[in-house]
C-alpha cells in the first residue's frame, strides 16, 4: 500500500510506503503501484521533484517474503522482474527522486534508497543486504549498491550481511545528507525546494544525461555529452536562464 501526492505549488510529490506494521514490504503490489505512481508524476509538468518516503519507524524490510515460499520459477521472476522495473522507472522518469529514509533500509528497500538520484537518511538509519543469511543473495539489490559505494564495499555488505549505519553509508557514498530524526522531513523539504527552483526541463536534461554517461568510457561519454550539452543550451529555458543571469534578474521558465 502506498500514498502518493502532489503539491502544485511547490513543485513537489511524495510516494509514501504506508504498511509500518509490517516493515514496508516491497510486495509486488506495492512495486507496481510505485512504478505506476511515478510513471503518472513523470506525466506532469507541475512536479518538479519525487520524494519517496514511509511511514513508521523501518523505511522498508525489503521483498514480501510471503510471496515467494513454494512458489514456481516463474513465480518468482515476477517478484524480481517488478522490482527491476520500478528501479529502472525511479531513473527513468525526468523528475529528481530523493528518498527520504529512516530506521532500516533493508535488501530492496537499501536498493530502492540506493536507486534513488539523492538519498537523505536520519541518523537513526541503517542500510544492509543481509539476503545471504536466508539462502537468498542480493543480486538485485547488488546492481544499485555497487554503482553506488564502489565493488569493495559492495562487497563486504553483500558477504556478511551485516548493516551499516546512516554515517557509514555517508561516508561510502550512499547517503548524501544525515540529519536528527526530527529534522529529516524538513531537511528533505529544504532540499527538494532548492532542486525545483530549477527548470524542469534542465533537471530532466541532466538527470537522464548523467545515466547515460556514467558506465561510459570517458571519450565515449565527452563526445555524448558535448552534443547533449550543445542541444540543451539552445533551449527556450537554457538561453531565459543565461539571459537572465546576465541581466541579473530571476529566470522565468517556460519547460521549453
Amino acid at each position: 500500500m502506498i500514498e502518493s501526492d502532489a503539491d502544485d505549488a511547490t513543485g513537489i510529490a511524495r510516494i509514501v510506503l504506508n504498511r509500518p506494521s509490517q516493515r514496508n514490504p516491497l510486495s509486488v503490489s506495492v512495486m507496481r503501484q510505485i512504478t505506476a505512481a511515478l510513471r503518472t508524476l513523470a506525466r506532469d509538468p507541475a512536479v518538479r521533484v519525487v520524494v519517496i518516503a514511509a511511514m513508521g519507524p523501518v523505511f522498508s524490510a525489503g521483498h514480501d517474503l510471503s510471496e515467494m515460499v513454494d512458489r514456481t520459477l516463474d513465480d518468482e521472476r515476477i517478484v524480481f522482474e517488478a522490482c527491476t522495473a520500478m528501479m529502472d522507472t525511479v531513473q527513468a522518469v525526468p523528475q529528481p527522486v530523493i528518498a527520504a529514509v529512516q530506521g532500516p533500509a533493508i535488501a530492496a528497500g537499501c536498493q530502492l534508497a540506493a536507486s534513488c538520484d539523492l538519498v537523505v537518511a536520519s541518523s537513526d538509519a541503517v542500510f544492509g543486504t543481509p539476503g545471504v543469511r536466508i539462502g537468498l543473495f542480493c543480486s538485485t539489490p547488488m546492481v544499485a549498491l555497487s554503482r553506488a559505494v564502489g565493488r569493495k564495499r559492495a562487497m563486504q555488505m553483500l558477504l556478511t550481511g551485516e548493516t551499516v549505519d546512516a554515517a557509514t553509508a555517508a561516508d561510502w557514498g550512499l547517503v548524501n545528507v544525515v540529519v536528527p530524526p526530527d529534522q529529516l522531513d524538513a531537511s528533505v523539504r529544504e532540499l527538494a525546494a532548492r532542486i525545483a527552483e530549477s527548470s524542469p526541463l534542465t533537471l530532466a536534461i541532466g538527470k537522464q544525461a548523467f545515466y547515460r554517461q556514467i558506465d561510459l568510457p570517458q571519450d565515449e561519454a565527452y563526445a555524448l555529452m558535448t552534443e547533449t550539452m550543445a542541444e540543451n543550451a539552445v533551449t527556450c529555458d537554457a538561453q531565459e536562464g543565461m539571459s537572465a543571469f546576465l541581466a541579473k534578474r530571476k529566470p522565468n521558465w517556460t519547460g521549453k
